[in-house]
């Protein structure tokens, strides 16, 4: 029997087989539950995400184009959600954007404000509209999880992740208020700060690879996270194992946010 038998929500954030997204969407069918998936707009990025979702094993996926910068897009994402699966468990938000030209060792404070306010958009903001399309559909199946994917940037400094890091602290004060606000509908949000990992989304950091370079001489664990380990961790914040859990930041990253120097 599995964790996440009969539950079934929405994925945002599989690019490619790399993903942290495509990793939890692994773990959770392995668990028992059913995904249904966004891709941004355009055949390429649909081609994209269904061979990565093909990878999983899935070839009848329910896929859903959405620029999650555009309400009308995410209200059309969850309507067609709505009209293929009768209830909705868990939204997975696994997104995040900056213009890759900031995301640099010193460049921080020449950070444009159009190209601050995009990255508090789509990294940050996308979470609360999220959970407000969510929000009923989860309350008519006696509530849900929310989940959102964030990394130790948005509490120290990371040489080169500058205006993401400050998206992803909104991310997290974000899921905060949402848990406070939810509750009332047995409606849970909590993030998941996950180590350094080589994806599409981490390539646009300058300093991506001096993060990996240096995180397994700082983990206690002595080396790099893997992917399924986040998605393992998504599972049990999906599940009924965390049923008390909400408005909590969950560290996956070996280790590394408990040292100090």
């Amino acid at each position: 029997m599995g964790l996440l038998d009969g539950k079934i929500g929405l994925v945002f954030g599989v690019a490619n087989d790399r993903s942290y997204a495509t990793s939890i969407a692994e773990a959770v069918i392995k668990h028992g539950g059913t995904c249904a998936f966004s891709h941004l707009p355009g055949e390429k990025n649909e081609r994209r995400t269904r061979k990565a979702v093909e990878g999983l094993g899935i070839t009848d996926a329910c896929l859903v184009s959405c620029d999650a910068g555009k309400d009308e897009d995410l209200e059309s994402a969850f309507a067609a959600y709505a009209a293929r699966y009768p209830r909705l468990d868990f939204v997975v938000h696994s997104i995040a954007f900056a213009d890759r030209e900031w995301l640099a060792p010193g460049k921080f404070a020449m950070t444009p404000r159009a190209s601050y306010l995009s990255a508090i958009d789509i990294s940050a903001y996308t979470l609360v509209a999220m959970a407000r399309y969510a929000r009923p559909m989860m309350t008519a199946s006696g509530g849900g999880s929310i989940i959102a994917m964030s990394y130790y940037g948005a509490e120290k400094v990371v040489p080169g992740y500058n205006v993401m890091g400050v998206a992803k602290a909104a991310l997290e004060c974000s899921a905060r208020y949402l848990a406070a606000e939810l509750g009332e509908n047995n409606i849970r949000v909590n993030t998941i700060s996950g180590g350094p990992l080589r994806t599409l989304a981490s390539s646009a950091v300058g300093g991506i690879d001096s993060m990996l370079e240096h995180t397994p001489m700082r983990a206690p664990l002595r080396r790099n996270i893997e992917g399924h380990e986040v998605g393992n961790t998504a599972v049990y914040l999906l599940s009924e194992l965390s049923s008390g859990v909400t408005g909590e930041n969950v560290y996956v990253d070996c280790g590394v946010n408990t040292i100090g120097i």
